[in-house]
């Protein structure tokens, strides 16, 4: 996990979205342990309390499970309750402004692909 962090969210907060990325990325998949407390704290150099408080969120929102002497896992059915979720928050939220943008700027489909792709 990257050091840097903004101003615009506490830290374990920005720790959580991290994770939360890490699964929809693929790089953490169900089952699969999270990192460790202690590695994740030394490794961004930040606070342990910290990072258990970002892991307790993402317990208590039924996305890791805590397997006794073992550590946290990523829950059955985690990933795809997320991605239904992400979508939700970007079609409700993001989407709208994002579609008013390309309408006033006259973008079409084939326009925004090629471009994208051209840049990526």
């Amino acid at each position: 996990m990257e050091r840097s962090w903004n101003d615009t969210q506490p830290i374990y907060r920005q720790l959580r979205d991290r994770v939360v990325a890490m699964m929809l990325e693929g790089r953490l998949g169900e089952g699969e342990a999270l990192p460790s407390v202690r590695q994740v704290a030394a490794e961004c150099q930040v606070n342990p309390l910290t990072v258990m408080k970002a892991y307790q969120e993402l317990a208590e929102e039924g996305l890791v499970e805590k397997r006794r002497g073992l550590g946290l896992f990523v829950a059955a059915g985690a990933v795809g309750r997320l991605r239904r979720r992400e979508r939700e928050q970007f079609l409700s939220g993001r989407w709208p402004e994002i579609r008013a943008t390309i309408r006033r700027l006259g973008l079409d489909v084939e326009t925004l692909l090629r471009d994208g792709e051209e840049r990526s």
